[in-house]
């Protein structure tokens, strides 16, 4: 059965693709200016703004003003992402008619008359925080005539509630937009196999898996006796500004903020530390739910209930190939699960999915900023409760000497007997979820004998080592992924240590084993050996064999190995990972145990063939493969061999590197070029004085003008992190400018 209604509207004005800027009220720019006389922005030497205000509100104020500073383009994308509304940009900047689905996608959650309502009733507290927020956007372009927005001509305080979390994927990621599409927009697909076969492919192609490295190290491992915390996010390449927040109400947070967010993300304060890592826990759930239409009218069962459907028209405004401005209109439906997405196949009984995730926007932006003034585990722990974190584990530690491991506190209570990785049946009142876990019910760990806690977006089940949680003693859905190369990775490099200093934990997150190789490369080896003499390709292959039988599995910008062993995992990941996900086991393993001898060595003959016609020679270095380039100002960069660029001797997280370094070929090009991975790295000290190193990819600003665009492109390369200016005596003399926003 399909429902799904689109009416093509009447196209609007021929409205242009940057829109005229909207004037500002006398007396909201009177105001605005009032809030800048309160506020100082100190830009140091490497352009990372340390933001004063006079209070919490005053200090949102600024660090959004400079953020908007340093890269506002990316603010705007960002909201127009969250509230649903790309696809009214210009089409060369990522919107027009394909961005429909995207937003039809979100709007399924975000209503803008809903969080104005929410709005309305946060707390004074919070609603100035959103209010300032607004103001010092707004300010900016008042302040910057020649910036011409997109879309977002003027914020409203309510917007902030949209993008609460700061990820770089929120849970509504996980609907498909193909099968989103098929059912609102194209009838006649019925979920077709076109779509899931197209969907399919794209699940196992190879890519840089997302998330993130945290390590908080006890004083008992440290040399100085003091707590250690590796912060490293790994996502698309800018994702985050690098800033300082301050107020004289006690606000002093450091770190990465997501691009247009009122709060650090993952960062310090002077006495405590947090780093969130991507979680593997199971918190959104489809519901097939069997959908009847009665005299006209749509229902669902449940239990021995038949409830309507809920019906919501939601109209998505989107740019035309002229630069008009049309809109879509979609009848959405949804039940008490949530809103319907998709429909299974007929033959898997034709029911209707809905999706259920966490929707709590105001206490998100509660618990995101109420942390980052948290200043030892019991404050942040209180924040915690809020329950608004669905997606993030957290590596936690403080000057009090205490580490910790926290679970998303979003995680609702369900019946282990079912299996919620599929969709349940949404008319048996056994499948809904029975409130949220207690903190205390979800995997967590303080201060574990060994000294060290990590995660890699793997399961929490090793993140203290032999000190760890006991899978058994937890329900199935508070992990869904396993075990990591990754994972394997940070248990080798934490362990039997005692003398962790700052420099020695950048060593650690720089380490250069390759987990993964070290499974893979025997395999190959053995597939070789076992292969007669007389075969041809043993002999095609023998001084290759040679070099990765002797090769120590660690990458450097020299090693003609590392290039050699990528290029043929990934020619043999091509040849696994269809089958791997039919099967249900882990690309690796099938890697490892189900191709032949021959499908092995074909795959290291086309790494070979491919390396030869690319590069020359087979024995390239792989820092002449692997590069880091930014060319302009652009979110989507167009990468190009016959610009600059600078060799990245890390790898891709999928082999197991710490220091992961997402990079592919793009049309045009034979040199790979990295997108995503190590963005932020900073380690963090917590003795009597906090203490700090850190480095973001590129640089602080987005303008290819600026001195700070490409400054820490090298160090980035290089591991090699800069301190951190975190007291007013460090900034002394690393001092680029003061000023308040406006001047």
């Amino acid at each position: 059965m399909r429902i799904g209604k689109l009416v093509l509207l009447t196209a609007a004005c021929a409205a242009l693709a940057a829109p005229a800027f909207a004037v500002q009220p006398a007396a909201d720019l009177a105001r605005q200016r009032a809030t800048a006389q309160r506020v100082q922005i100190t830009r140091d030497d490497w352009g990372i703004a340390h933001v004063h205000g006079k209070s919490d509100a005053d200090a949102v104020f600024g660090m959004v003003y400079a953020q908007a500073e340093d890269d506002f383009p990316r603010i705007e994308a960002n909201y127009l992402t969250a509230l649903g509304r790309t696809a009214e940009a210009a089409i060369e900047q990522g919107g027009g008619e394909k961005a429909i689905w995207q937003d039809l996608r979100m709007r399924l959650f975000v209503d803008p008359a809903d969080l104005r309502a929410r709005y309305a009733k946060s707390p004074a507290w919070l609603k100035a925080l959103m209010d300032a927020w607004a103001d010092g956007l707004n300010f900016y372009l008042a302040t910057h005539p020649d910036v011409k927005p997109k879309v977002l001509t003027r914020f409203e305080p309510w917007m902030a509630l949209s993008f609460t979390e700061g990820s770089i994927g929120g849970d509504v990621e996980r609907i498909s937009l193909g099968e989103l599409e098929a059912f609102y927009g194209k009838p006649q697909l019925q979920a077709s196999a076109e779509v899931r076969a197209r969907e399919f492919a794209q699940a196992v192609e190879f890519r840089e898996p997302t998330g993130s490295n945290g390590f908080a190290i006890a004083p008992s491992n440290t040399k100085a006796g003091h707590s250690l915390l590796l912060i490293n996010p790994h996502t698309s390449f800018f994702f985050r500004s690098e800033l300082q927040m301050t107020s004289d109400a006690g606000l002093n947070a450091y770190g990465a903020a997501t691009w247009g967010q009122l709060f650090i993300y993952q960062g310090f304060n002077a006495h405590a530390g947090w780093m969130h890592t991507s979680s593997t826990v199971d918190v959104v759930d489809e519901f097939a739910e069997a959908v009847t239409r009665k005299d006209g009218k749509l229902f669902y069962r449940y239990g021995a209930e038949e409830r309507p459907v809920g019906t919501r028209v939601v109209e998505i405004a989107y740019r035309t190939a002229d630069g008009s401005l049309a809109k879509k209109s979609f009848t959405t439906y949804r039940t008490h699960h949530g809103p319907i997405v998709r429909a299974a196949p007929d033959q898997e009984g034709g029911k209707w999915l809905a999706f259920a995730m966490m929707y709590k926007p105001v206490e998100a932006l509660e618990q995101s900023f109420l942390r980052t003034k948290a200043v030892d585990y019991a404050g942040f722990l209180k924040v915690a409760e809020l329950k608004a974190n669905s997606s993030n584990n957290t590596l936690f530690a403080d000057d009090k000497g205490e580490v910790a491991y926290l679970h998303p506190q979003f995680i609702p209570r369900r019946d282990d007997r079912f299996d919620y990785t599929k969709p349940v049946d949404g008319s048996d009142p056994a499948t809904d979820w029975k409130g949220l876990h207690a903190l205390s019910e979800a995997p967590s760990l303080k201060n574990p004998p060994n000294g060290w806690l990590m995660n890699t977006n793997n399961w929490p089940y090793s993140a203290a080592g032999p000190y760890s949680l006991k899978q058994a003693d937890y329900p199935r859905y508070m992990d869904s992924v396993g075990e990591t190369p990754r994972g394997v990775h940070a248990i080798r490099v934490l362990s039997d240590r005692k003398d962790f200093t700052l420099p020695t934990l950048v060593a650690a997150a720089y380490d250069p084993y390759l987990t993964a190789f070290a499974d893979l490369i025997p395999t190959l080896s053995k597939a070789y050996d076992e292969t007669p003499d007389g075969d041809p390709v043993k002999a095609r292959l023998g001084s290759q064999m040679a070099a990765l039988k002797t090769w120590d599995l660690r990458w450097s910008a020299a090693s003609t190995e590392t290039s050699l062993a990528v290029f043929w995992g990934e020619a043999l990941w091509a040849k696994s990972a269809a089958q791997a996900r039919k099967d249900g086991v882990s690309v690796y393993r099938y890697m490892a145990e189900r191709t032949t001898p021959a499908q092995k060595l074909a795959a290291l003959a086309e790494a070979s063939d491919r390396l030869t016609s690319d590069f020359g020679d087979w024995r390239t270095p792989w820092g002449q493969i692997n590069r880091f380039q930014r060319n302009d100002g652009a979110i989507v960069q167009t990468f190009d061999d016959a610009k600059p660029s600078i060799a990245v001797p890390f790898a891709s997280g999928q082999w197991g590197s710490l220091a992961s370094f997402g990079a592919k070929r793009y049309p045009g090009t034979k040199r790979y070029y990295g997108t995503s991975g190590n963005s932020f790295v900073a380690v963090v000290e917590f003795g009597p004085k906090v203490k700090a190193l850190a480095v973001s990819a590129g640089g602080e600003s987005g303008d290819p003008k600026s001195p700070h665009f490409l400054d820490q492109a090298q160090r980035y390369a290089d591991g090699n992190l800069r301190p951190v200016y975190f007291h007013p005596e460090e900034l002394s003399g690393h001092v680029e400018r003061v000023y308040r926003p406006g001047q």
